[in-house]
């Protein structure tokens, strides 16, 4: 006789002479050496990433997309027997739903609501794995990609706006200068004697030079 332990998170396959005898749960457990063969499967959640993938939208623009499903056994059997790879056909249902749910919906529907190509995946892809022991608990569109030529369209239009507004900003400064200024003229024009005070302080700064014109308002001759 021979002895094996079952981890919790397993469960080991008897077969003998080839066929299927019985799932051993968590424990230690004895079994005939001959004429047995033992399959142990791991049956706690996994991920799956499927990579990106180019798909065409309804309106024929190319998205490149990757996709992230989490799934889990819950027939270590059919698991095992229900196909040569079941993680492959897992990988493939999720890729052809992920086809199918892009090539329904326009590019401007995708930009708009990038989460409604996630809604309703995980069951689209779990309908082609009935029969395999696997739950798709989710699958969610991971990344998605726009062609380089978008890409450079959307960067030109965020730079042009950004542009816009630095120039509509740099515009109104000026604006407010010159507001500024035409104030400041027309206030020494009504008010002489702040020529002449504005004037003084600034001579008062070290290093100032000061060039003196003639009086531009002489007083009046008197009689």
């Amino acid at each position: 006789m021979a002895t094996i332990t079952v981890m919790e998170w397993q469960r080991t396959l008897l077969f003998t002479d080839g066929r299927f005898t019985r799932v051993l749960t968590p424990g230690r457990h004895r079994y005939r050496r001959r004429r047995v063969t033992l399959h142990t499967v791991d049956v706690r959640p996994r991920a799956t990433v499927v990579q990106g993938q180019d798909v065409l939208t309804a309106d024929g623009v190319t998205l490149k997309l990757s996709a992230l499903a989490h799934w889990r056994i819950t027939d270590p059997h059919a698991y095992l027997t229900g196909a040569a790879a079941t993680d492959v056909r897992l990988y493939s249902a999720v890729q052809m739903a992920v086809r199918d749910a892009v090539s329904a919906v326009t590019f401007d529907e995708v930009l708009a609501d990038r989460s409604r190509l996630s809604a309703g995946l995980a069951e689209a892809a779990g309908a082609a794995l009935d029969g395999l022991g696997i739950e798709l608990t989710s699958a969610v569109v991971k990344d998605l990609m726009l062609p380089s030529e978008l890409r450079r369209a959307a960067t030109e239009t965020l730079l042009a706006r950004e542009n816009g507004r630095a120039e509509l900003e740099r515009a109104r400064a000026e604006a407010a200068a010159l507001r500024t200024l035409a104030n400041a003229a027309r206030l020494l024009e009504q008010h002489p004697a702040l020529l002449r005070l504005r004037t003084i302080q600034a001579a008062a700064a070290p290093g100032t030079t000061v060039v003196l014109n003639p009086d531009p308002y002489p007083a009046p001759p008197r009689g």
